[in-house]
């Protein structure tokens, strides 16, 4: 019951008049978007709105209100729904460098989870390989890193051989495609509530740890980090970020806090993971290409320093893009 009906409608009115200039520039603007935190406040508005819809509904003096705060309440529950359905990358520039960032980070707590997972596995299997260097032969499936790494680093800075000449872009092709099917491996494994992405991440950073801590206990650490970091400042965070939505997946799957249904908590994820997985896409294909035509060549071809600058230029831009990328400006902030 409302006790004094005049002060309510006082204390309210400016709520309204503030949903209802949203609405207006929604339904007049179709390109209109809002970051997160005018999304909350909108929602904000809108339940500010259905209560106290629900609050005059006995009162008869004032059907003209009770008309109004109807029709707003309508409104703003079929943009809430429309917003919801709709999922349009729009320009793809626009797309991927502020929905792809801001989307990484409303998603922070999986990001995290991801991170930790694949640096534990980094740990233990340096760890591994650091306690018993004959493990390696059981951890590392390719057999290119089976062998000792200063034979290695001595035949690749022979220059003999251009093993790619002539096969560079068929062998980005397959990176690309590679590495594309493990993140989307990782993704679809938080169908398994998250275990099977747990498993994949993990069992990466294991090898990854073990290939770096075998290289740094035969000093080739200038070789290994010309090696890895022009495409791994890239590919390694990729294969984080598809984690990411695996776990996000994993919890619209397992969330029970929400009173909506398992079939609309998958619907309202939906669009976050296909941001996230796009986004990844993208990333590998540059990741690729800088594997093929960079990463593969050694001193004295390409000095160590200038890879390893290469590539320490390209992690610091990757976490600024996600730290800093789709950030409001004044013109767009609530």
């Amino acid at each position: 019951m409302i006790i004094d009906l005049s002060r309510f409608i006082e204390n309210e009115k400016p709520f309204w008049t503030e949903l209802e200039t949203l609405l207006d520039r929604m339904e007049r603007d179709a390109a209109f978007r809002m970051d997160v935190r005018g999304l909350k406040r909108f929602h904000y508005l809108y339940q500010r709105a259905s209560s106290a819809l629900s609050r005059i509904t006995d009162v008869s003096s004032e059907k003209n209100l009770k008309i109004y705060l109807e029709s707003l309440v309508g409104r703003a529950f079929a943009e809430i729904h429309k917003q919801r359905s709709r999922f349009t990358f729009g320009n793809p520039l626009t797309w991927f460098l502020r929905t792809f960032p801001r989307t990484v980070r409303k998603h922070a707590a999986a990001l995290a989870v991801s991170l930790a997972i694949t640096f534990a596995g980094c740990m233990f299997g340096a760890f591994a390989v650091s306690m018993d260097p004959d493990a390696k032969e059981s951890i590392l499936p390719f057999a290119h890193l089976m062998g000792d790494p200063a034979e290695r680093v001595a035949y690749e800075e022979s220059g003999k051989t251009d093993r790619l000449s002539g096969h560079k872009s068929s062998f980005s092709s397959q990176l690309i495609a590679n590495n594309t099917r493990v993140s989307v491996f990782a993704m679809g494994l938080g169908i398994t509530w998250g275990i099977g992405t747990f498993i994949l991440l993990f069992s990466n950073g294991v090898i990854l740890g073990a290939v770096a801590a075998d290289y740094i206990m035969a000093g080739q650490s200038s070789f290994l980090a010309g090696w890895l970091l022009p495409h791994g400042s890239v590919e390694i965070p990729c294969i984080i970020l598809a984690g990411q939505a695996g776990f996000v997946l994993a919890g619209a799957l397992t969330d029970k806090r929400r009173p909506v249904s398992l079939k609309q908590r998958l619907r309202d994820a939906g669009p976050d993971i296909v941001t996230l997985m796009g986004g990844v896409a993208l990333l590998l294909v540059w990741a690729g290409f800088i594997e093929a035509f960079l990463s593969q060549y050694h001193e004295p071809v390409i000095p160590y320093a200038v890879k390893i600058g290469f590539g320490s230029v390209e992690l610091i831009l990757l976490i600024l893009f996600i730290l800093l990328g789709g950030r409001p400006t004044k013109e767009t902030a609530p």
